[in-house]
C-alpha cells in the first residue's frame, strides 16, 4: 500500500442509508483507503479537533478529505465548514461538499465559505461508484499540500 492509499477519508453523514451506499460505493470501486464516518457536525469537529472518543491519533488519523453532507443534525454542514476554515491546522484540508441539494445558493454559500468542491450526490449506485472512482483517481493525481 503507498503513501496516498494510506490517506484517510472523514466522512460527515446523518444518513445511516446514505453511509451504508457510500462504504458499498467505495468497496465497489476498489479505494483502499480507510474511510471514517462520523454522524453530525458536533462529531465531525469533535473528530477533527482530536477529542475523545476520537484522540488515538494511531487510529483517528487526521483526514486528507472531508466529504461533508451539508442537512445535518445540531451543527450543519455549512457551520462546520466555517470552522474548518477557521482553524490554523486545517486550513488546507480539501472539503467536498457532498450533498442532495443542487440549489445554486448552496453551492455559492460552501465555496464562499472554502469548499474546494460542491458534488450533488448521484441517483444512483451505479452513478455513485463511477464518481467515487473518479474523485479518488482525481486525487490521486493531485498535489495536495500537508496538513
Amino acid at each position: 500500500m503507498d503513501e496516498f492509499q494510506r490517506q484517510v477519508f472523514l466522512l460527515a453523514e446523518d444518513s445511516e442509508n446514505d453511509v451504508i451506499l457510500m462504504k458499498e460505493a467505495f468497496a465497489t470501486a476498489g479505494i483502499p483507503n480507510p474511510i471514517f464516518v462520523v454522524s453530525g457536525g458536533e462529531e465531525a469537529i469533535t473528530y477533527l479537533k482530536g477529542e475523545p472518543p476520537y484522540d488515538n491519533p494511531g487510529v483517528h488519523r487526521v483526514p486528507f478529505v472531508l466529504l461533508l453532507d451539508l442537512n445535518m443534525p445540531g451543527k450543519n454542514g455549512f457551520e462546520v465548514l466555517q470552522w474548518v476554515r477557521a482553524q490554523p491546522t486545517l486550513k488546507r484540508l480539501v472539503v467536498i461538499v457532498l450533498t442532495s441539494s443542487n440549489r445554486a445558493a448552496d453551492a455559492d454559500r460552501a465555496y464562499d465559505l472554502g469548499a474546494n468542491f460542491y458534488v450533488t450526490k448521484p441517483g444512483s449506485f451505479k452513478e455513485l461508484v463511477e464518481m467515487i472512482k473518479c474523485l479518488h483517481s482525481w486525487l490521486q493525481l493531485n498535489h495536495f499540500p500537508n496538513i
